[in-house]
């Protein structure tokens, strides 16, 4: 899984990237076919915004979150990411059944 962090009106600190890579574990946990996240935060007056793109097989998924402190607002997303995972991996998991058809079952 490739991070792609940036700044905008913002400096990233080590503290913050080793955050939010704990915060991104779990959602490699969930799904290992990751190709690479990029994430962009950014600060307006007050509001501290972060962005993330997700880069999975066969789709992108995408997810901002803002609030007041740049810890709660990462932990909003890494919650909405995960949520979107769970859905995607769902989603595209394989749906055929193992002898579900009533022939493949045996006969009594």
């Amino acid at each position: 899984m490739n991070l792609h962090l940036t700044g905008h009106h913002l400096e990233i600190t080590p503290a913050l990237r080793e955050y939010i890579q704990s915060k991104l574990a779990r959602v490699s946990n969930h799904f290992d076919h990751v190709i690479d996240i990029k994430i962009t935060m950014s600060v307006e007056k007050l509001i501290q915004k972060v962005e993330a793109t997700l880069h999975v097989p066969g789709n992108d998924l995408h997810a901002e979150s803002s609030d007041e402190n740049m810890y709660s607002a990462i932990d909003n997303l890494a919650d909405k990411l995960d949520r979107q995972v769970l859905k995607h991996k769902e989603k595209h998991g394989d749906h055929h059944k193992v002898n579900g058809a009533l022939k493949h079952q045996q006969q009594e």
